[in-house]
Formats: structure tokens, sequence, C-alpha cells
């Protein structure tokens, strides 16, 4: 765990012509250089199985080949290009039909034309660090490279290749969230970068453009000022620190000692900063960030100035902090740094009480903000032990849990502990664990005591009894390493290891989780609160539903409600009532209904609200320019839902919740709400009145058909008057003459279509009402009501004289009987 070797006695190269029963050391074959080996690559041409290379760390090393199967050896080229990291690289490659053909990647992806003796670099290639290749045997021209930024097809022999932009294979070390809506995840990718993402957008998906770079780059941790998130910091190797304004794109470095040392061993630093040093800020003051090498540091002033407020909290054991690499090619980047502290965090729930974790096996507490220490190693934890999370519990003082790997050592055991007395003693608690998924990291739920998630290597795992039972937790989650977790608004944000970040929404369900649940014929969870926010509906999920590809799924935009149903099958019955905060009904939702149907399954259940009161009504086949009026967005409050099935019925509240980027105050969006509400109703009259227009209409000509040369002369005129009368109030209310989308342009709208352009202004944005939208509708409901109210009169005076006519006048003619004529 403190040295990174490449080379020493056994490296080597064997060779064996029995299909592996017995092998050769070549090693010291002539042409092949003496001393010391290290890595070695070795590729056989397909074309000529005599002609082999051989790339080897060596102080003489380089690429060589043998065109007698190895007997005898020549190098070809030593150029450092492709032999520098040897660890790092040293693969070789042949064309299966050409032998002089032969790739070498490295940082640049390495080709040569003429059997090794001269290499160049192919730029075409989308990404740097190359570290593997597969050609196609029986053509060359097809070929998939690997390297940092995923993987690449090329058709025509490396010239041109296939983006790396649709694989969501970034490899995260580090996740935190800011304090934006939506809230957005912050980490380090590896060798791409550190960046923000959106966890929601107010688009249909969450894509590249919701992605920016933040401070730091592909190593350390990245964290947001609490108190304006568009300020990040982020920290990479060699304790380089950054502090990023995303709004005047200032970038400072505010390392805490700015000299640099690449290429050194950790001794020649004056404080030892590994790659993925920790950097966070206190939960109690958010102000104060601090930075941690083998002291912890903090600032108050954006990292003008830096404090030691603790001694070196590591064995710091100078055996352990030489140059790293091995006997050959030394390599230090500072990710083989040892003798650090390796995670660190400040108690949210005691004020000035801090933890520290390093990388060399210690464990350290301080009560007072940093002026005194104790080491409060667990008595019972192995050797050499890697701390890699610290998290506070939540509901005690004292109470914290460590989680550290050994897996550099070949130990794959999980290794995660519990204090409850400030580490004066701790217990081991990974029953249930998988032996071989070593656990990276864990966090505590913040509203159910003794609800554990920990990342292992090998995915997820949960425990309801504070860590004495763990089981597998893996949903659809890929099985993948999983190498940080954090809660933010109740979502659980897990940041992985090579399948980027996946985010499981809203953790009431688990939190609510109770075995006596499926005992139950009907039991609702508590509903989370929802965002008001534009648009409506389902978008897909993420770590439970919904796949990520090159675009993130959005959570669902609406009130979710889940729920268990323990007996389900075609005859059941269920109905859910959406009430406001006096419990006065907005919509119903049932198994039976046409519009707003349940669908229903045996156990668990999910019926989303998108929080739109109803439709007005709608005369089907009009032509609208401004499209008919929808059922407007509730406005925040409080609201209840009302489930039935059977002899069961459960009624639970939940609230709808502002959205935080607007200032509008609740008495605003309460009066844009009414006020949308009223147009929709009115809007409702005037469908029923066309609707009614065109009935009566269908009716009176049907009984004038049915009639016909029998129909009287006066009820002729009466029909022919009423029908007059209506079609001017028709023609008033709707462009009757539109019978195509943009027949409007020629034919102008009418009060239906002018009351919707007042809807859609009305109802645009969410930062209230104005003046003139109130003072258009005052305007135009006049007129609506002026024929809304002449389509009155008609009915309560012309139509019931036609009633009249036709009783008095013509069932005698047809011959209706005196008693049927009521009927009739």
């Amino acid at each position: 765990p403190y040295s990174l070797e490449s080379g020493g006695d056994g490296s080597g190269l064997w060779k064996s012509t029995d299909g592996g029963e017995t092998w050769t050391n070549i090693s010291t074959n002539k042409g092949l250089p003496k001393g010391v080996w290290g890595i070695v690559g070795v590729a056989i041409a397909p074309s000529n199985t005599d002609k082999i290379y051989c790339i080897l760390e060596n102080k003489d090393g380089g690429l060589f080949s043998s065109s007698d199967g190895g007997e005898t050896w020549a190098l070809q080229s030593s150029d450092n290009n492709i032999r520098q990291r040897a660890w790092y690289y040293t693969k070789v490659f042949v064309d299966p039909k050409n032998e002089n053909v032969v790739y070498c990647p490295n940082v640049n992806f390495m080709r040569s034309r003429d059997g090794g003796k001269t290499f160049q670099a192919v730029n075409s290639t989308p990404h740097g660090d190359h570290h593997d290749l597969w050609i196609d045997p029986e053509d060359g021209n097809r070929m998939i490279v690997a390297d940092d930024g995923g993987a690449q097809i090329s058709f025509d022999a490396a010239n041109n290749w296939s983006t790396y932009m649709n694989q969501p294979t970034v490899q995260v070390y580090r996740v935190s969230t800011d304090n934006a809506f939506p809230y957005r995840v912050l980490a380090p990718q590896q060798d791409n970068g550190a960046f923000r993402i959106k966890s929601r957008t107010y688009g249909s998906a969450i894509t590249a453009t919701d992605m920016e770079n933040a401070a730091g780059s592909e190593s350390g941790y990245i964290v947001a000022d609490p108190l304006n998130p568009e300020i990040t910091y982020g920290g990479n190797y060699m304790g380089s620190m950054e502090r990023l304004n995303h709004i005047t794109g200032e970038s400072r470095a505010i390392n805490v000692w700015p000299i640099d040392n690449m290429g050194a061993g950790a001794d020649a630093a004056k404080y030892r900063f590994q790659w993925n040093y920790p950097i966070f800020f206190s939960p109690n003051n958010p102000k104060k960030l601090y930075a941690a090498g083998n002291h912890l540091f903090a600032t108050e002033d954006e990292g003008k100035t830096w404090q030691i407020i603790s001694p070196d909290l590591t064995t710091n054991d100078k055996k352990k902090q030489a140059s790293s690499g091995g006997p050959i090619t030394q390599d230090n980047t500072s990710v083989e740094y040892y003798c650090t502290i390796f995670t660190a965090t400040e108690s949210w729930v005691e004020k000035d009480l801090l933890w520290t974790g390093s990388d060399d096996g210690l464990v350290h507490i301080s009560k007072d903000g940093g002026k005194n220490w104790e080491n409060v190693t667990p008595k019972a934890c192995p050797q050499w032990m890697m701390w890699n999370c610290i998290e506070v519990d939540p509901f005690k003082k004292g109470a914290a849990y460590i989680v550290g790997t050994r897996y550099k050592l070949d130990d794959f055991k999980s290794y995660i502990y519990k204090t409850e007395d400030y580490g004066k003693t701790w217990k081991l608690i990974v029953n249930g664990i998988n032996p071989l998924h070593f656990a990276r990291c864990l966090r505590a739920d913040r509203k159910r005591p003794g609800l554990l998630y920990a990342g292992t290597e090998y995915g997820m795992y949960i425990s309801y009894d504070d860590g004495a039972k763990w089981k597998s937790f893996q949903l659809d989650l890929p099985v993948v390493p999983i190498t940080d977790l954090t809660i933010k608004n109740n979502d659980l944000i897990v940041g992985t290891q090579g399948r980027s970040i996946y985010i499981l929404d809203d953790l009431t369900i688990i939190q609510e989780n109770n075995p006596d649940i499926v005992n139950k014929n009907l039991h609702v969870f508590s509903v989370n609160p929802a965002y008001r926010m534009p648009g409506g509906g389902r978008r897909g999920g993420r770590f439970g539903g919904g796949e990520l590809r090159n675009a993130g799924m959005n959570p669902p935009n609406g009130v979710m409600m889940n729920y268990f149903m323990k007996n389900v099958t075609d005859s059941t019955k269920l109905s859910i009532e959406v009430m406001d905060k006096n419990k006065k009904l907005i919509k119903t939702f049932s198994t039976t209904s046409k519009d707003n149907k349940i669908e229903l399954t045996k156990g668990m259940n999910q019926f989303e609200w998108d929080m739109n009161y109803k439709e007005a009504e709608k005369v089907e086949g009009l032509i609208l320019w401004n499209g008919f009026i929808g059922g407007p967005k509730a406005a925040p409050g409080n609201y209840f839902a009302k489930f039935k099935t059977g002899s069961d019925s459960i009624e639970v509240p939940f609230s709808v919740i502002a959205d935080p980027n607007y200032k509008t105050s609740q008495s605003e969006s309460e009066e844009q709400f009414n006020h949308l509400i009223t147009i929709r109703d009115k809007s409702s009259e005037i469908m029923k009145a066309i609707k009614s227009i065109r009935e009566m209409r269908q009716q009176m000509n049907d009984f004038s058909a049915r009639v016909g040369k029998e129909l009287p002369k006066e009820v002729k005129q009466q029909i022919d008057t009423v029908n007059k009368q209506m079609t001017a109030v028709e023609d008033a209310l709707h462009q009757t003459k539109a019978k195509s989308g943009q027949d409007v342009l020629n034919y102008p709208i009418k009060l239906d279509d002018k009351l919707s352009s007042i809807y859609n202004a009305s109802a645009a944005g969410q930062s209230g009402l104005n003046r003139q939208s109130k003072e258009a509708y005052a305007e135009l409901v006049v007129q609506i009501d002026e024929q809304l109210n002449k389509l009155k009169k008609i009915i309560s005076e012309d139509v019931l004289k036609l009633n009249q006519l036709i009783h008095e006048k013509t069932l005698p003619v047809i011959g209706v009987k005196k008693e049927d004529k009521e009927k009739e």
C-alpha cells in the first residue's frame, strides 16, 4: 500500500511449444537486455508466426523483434514515446496481415509501419492514455481502442474513430452536491476533469449541455460554496487546489503549499497531499473550508490563508515515503504518496467535533475544533488500513462509522466499524457482506436511525439494523465498484468507478420499510414534497427504473405516491381522490376511469399526480390557434390524497413546494392559480354553449327532416329564427369558417381563441400574474358573457316558444296522442 513497484526478480519472457505444459525462460536469449526486467508485452505476427515483438521495461529496454520464433532478438526502437510510464502501458499489437505494422499504445496512440524501427503518433484518436487494443484477426482495418475516455471503434486502421461521448463510463472518486436548485452533483472524473451536472432539468432529459467543468481536475474532491453554488473548490494531485467562479470564469490557485514536487517521492514534500486528499466545508460554519494532507488545514478567507489545526495525524514512517516505481522506472504523481490523511469530516451533530482517518491506519478525533487530538484507532483492526470514509451518526452524539480497505494487500474483506463513545471502543459491522466485496464508503440515512447504505467493490449493500446485518441493495444498478455516496433532498447519489453517477430518487419507501406492510390489503407510504416545476408527467427514473445512455433521465415531474396492495385480481378496484387543502376534490383517478385510469400490480405500485387540475371542456374538431385550455398547475400548498379499495380507505397529506428559483410569494401564486381557474371555467362555459348550440341545431334539423312537408309554417319560421340567433352566438364565440390550422390567418379568431391567448399569457412563467392579463380578461369576459346571456335568452324564450308551437301545431298533425306529447 505504500510503494508501487514494477520489476524485479521473476520478471521475464517465457515460451511454451506444448500448449503450456512446459515452459522455457528465453529472457537471456541473444539480443535481449541484461539486468533487471520490469513489465513485458509480447505479440506474435499472425501473418508470420516466427515474427515476434517484445516491448519491455529495462534500463536498456524498448521494442525488440525476433524473426526466428524468439531464438534471437534485435532492438528496433527505444523511443521514449512508447516506453514512458512503463508499468502503466507497455503493450504491443501487430496487424493480422502485415507483420511490419505494429502498434504500441501509450499516452499517444503510437504506430509503426516499418517493423517497429520508427513510430508516429496517430493523432485521430479522440482521447489520450491508450491502454488496450483489439484488432480484427480477419481485417486489420477494424479495431477497438480502450483509453481513459472509454472505447472507440475504427474501420480504417486508426485513421478515424468513433466517439466516446455515447458511453456513461465516467470513473469518479468522490461525489458531493451543491445548494442550487435543482441541485447539482459534483465529482472528479479520471483523466477527464472535474465536473458538475444537474440532478434534474426543466427539459426532458439531462444532457451534455447540463454538464460543465468545475474546480479541480481528475482526482480530487470537488465541493461547492454552501452560500454560493457558483463558487466551487477542487483538488488534484500534488496538493493542487483551485477556486473557480462559474459566473466570471476566474480561477485561483489556492494550494495550501504551492511548491510542485512532481516526480519526487513523498519525502520531498513539505506537506504530504495524496492524489485524492480530502476537501470539505464545515457544516457548522459555511465559510470554513478544510483540506487534509498529513496535517488538517482550515481557511475562512477562501484560501488566501491556511492554518494548520492538527499535528501530523499519520505514522509519518519515513521508510514508507520514498520515491515510488521500483528498481527501473520511477513514477510519482502523489497517488503513491503514503502517510497521509485519507478521509476527514466535521460533525454536523456536534460543533467543533473533527474526525480523521489516515491511509496508514490511524484514526484521530478532536472535540475542540483542532486544538487537541486523540488517537482512537480501533484496537482490533489490522495493520496498514487505508481509512477511506468517515460518517457521523445523524442521531447520536459521539457516534460515527468508519470504512477502511486493505485490497492493496490482497485482503478483500470489508472493514466497517462503529463507535458510540467518541472512538473509545469500536465494533466491526460487516455481517452479510460478501468477504470479497470490500467496502469503500458508507452513509447513514438522515430520517431513519440505523438505516445504512454501503458502497463496495461489487455494488451496493443496505442495513436496517445499524450494521448488524447487511444485504445486497442492487435493484437495477450495474455490478460496479461504488466509490462514494452522498444524500441530498432525500435522494441517494451513487458514484461509480466506470459507470458514471446514479441517483435513487426519494428514499421514503426504504425509510418506511416494515415487515408488517406485506400483511396489509392496502398500505400507502408517506408522500415526499414535490417541487412545482414546468411540465408534467413521468420522465424516467434513475437506479430503480430507466437506464443511462448518452442522456440522464430526469426524476418524475409530479407528486409521487407509493403504495402496496397485497391482493390484486382483474376485478380489484382502486380509486385515488386528490383534494386541496380544504379537501375539495380536484381529480379522481381509478381502475375504471377512461381518462384517469390506474393500472394495478400485486405488491408495490406507484401513482403520479402531475399537479394539474382538470382541463376545460373541449369540443372535438374545433380549430383554435391558441389551443384548448388545460388544467392549471396546483399552487404551492398542502393537499391530500384518499386511496379507496374495497373496505380499505387511507388518506395521506402531501405538499407542493414552490420552485426556489423564483421569488414569488404564496399570495401571488394563489392569485395566478385562481385567475387561471376562472379562465378555465369560463372556457368551459363557452365550450358547453357551443355544444348546446350544435346539439339543439341537430335536434331541430332531425325533427324537421322527420316531419317533412307536414311541418307547419309557424314552426318552420320559429326553427329558422332560433337557428339564426344561435348561429350568430356561435359565430361570435368561435371562428366557424376555419377548417384547417392556418385558416385563422384568413378568418380572424373569435372569443374562445382570444380567451385561450389570455390563459397562455397568464400561465406563462412562475412569477405571478401581470396586470394586463387581468385587465385583458376583464375586458374580454364582458363580450363573452354578452353572448352567453344571449344564448340563455334564446333558450329561455325562443326555444321555449318553439317547443310550445311544436306541441300545439305539429304533434297533432303527425298524429301523436295527447298522453304521448310530453314524451315526444
